[in-house]
């Protein structure tokens, strides 16, 4: 099947790279050339512009947007409405929230084109683990673009199916999931990701009380010279909290014991302020993934070993740097 990519950085460049190792076409285009020239040296349709991009893929044009949210995913989106013609699809799989997935697609459709909205992760690690993929929009689209999202999930591997699931069909197995209609592909991402942040902070919290374990606060016969990376590495194997996350940390822990080279500086992408938002239009108490955040908009101020593992976990996973210094 032919996609074309806009978007070739940390994620979109692997995933064109996947496509093209499943047998798929690849047309992409990025405000970078050196990226395109990248990717068409292994085997894509490079292209110099966003018409010459659109110019080269086929009609019905299946075109997938992995550009940062907000300002950047709405120019690009706006740039391709002016140039698609009926029968069309835009695929975001980037992290837009979902109610500007259900603007969108109002306006496309009264255009005739169609609009997909993919919650993708897998960040970095996504060429050969694959991503995992909640998908919103028409149903028969998301039906016809099955060959692409089958490529890029991870498929059933060795993961032991859950019992009950034996007689079920679908493609949850699989990696992916059609979660309903426009935004409810966001939507579910977005609660993903702050539980994320929980999660992420609860191993963050952990491992800082290991590390003032031997605090001179402490009484002599209760201080304690804890190797975290030890204790990290031991909990990836029959812990009932093991975790890729967890993996990561014992990664980063075993690279630099003191996270030296983290500040512990947290960036937030936005998904988690959206979980917070939704959890009170709904009125869900959401206290732990509240917290999350919050500790993550504290972490700028000041920082601890805590926030120094939520620092090294972001960039193990997703690529994520700090920034060289806080926000002036």
């Amino acid at each position: 099947m032919q996609l074309g990519m806009i978007g070739l950085g940390r994620m979109g460049a692997n995933m064109v790279r996947r496509l093209m190792r499943g047998g798929h076409e690849c047309v992409v285009w990025d405000m970078n050339p050196a990226s395109v020239q990248a990717l068409a040296g292994e085997g894509a349709i490079g292209t110099s512009s966003l018409e010459d991009f659109v110019a080269k893929l086929e009609q019905p044009r299946a075109i997938w947007i992995m550009v940062p949210a907000g300002d950047a995913t709405e120019k690009t989106v706006n740039d391709l409405g002016a140039r698609l013609h009926s029968g069309d699809i835009v695929i975001d799989g980037g992290n837009s929230y979902f109610k500007d997935d259900v603007r969108r697609s109002k306006a496309f459709r009264e255009k005739g084109i169609n609009y997909v909205d993919v919650g993708t992760s897998g960040g970095v690690w996504g060429l050969e683990r694959g991503y995992c993929m909640m998908i919103g929009g028409p149903k028969e689209v998301v039906e016809h673009l099955d060959p692409i999202f089958k490529t890029l999930a991870p498929g059933r591997g060795e993961i032991p199916r859950t019992a009950g699931r034996e007689n079920i069909s679908g493609t949850v197995e699989d990696g992916y999931l059609y979660c309903g209609p426009s935004g409810a592909g966001h939507f579910v991402k977005m609660v993903h990701n702050g539980i994320e942040y929980g999660l992420m902070q609860a191993y963050a919290e952990g491992f800082d009380i290991f590390h003032n374990a031997n605090s001179e606060q402490l009484p002599e016969d209760i201080r304690y010279d804890l190797n975290v990376a030890d204790i990290a590495e031991v909990w990836r194997r029959g812990s009932v909290i093991s975790s890729w996350l967890l993996d990561l940390t014992a990664m980063a822990l075993l690279e630099d014991p003191e996270l030296k080279s983290y500040t512990g500086f947290v960036q937030d992408s936005g998904e988690g302020r959206w979980t917070i938002q939704a959890a009170i239009e709904e009125a869900v108490p959401a206290e732990v993934l509240t917290s999350a955040l919050y500790t993550r908009f504290r972490s700028r101020q000041e920082h601890t070993f805590a926030e120094k593992i939520l620092s090294a976990m972001r960039k193990k996973f997703g690529g994520h740097l700090e920034p060289r210094s806080g926000p002036k």
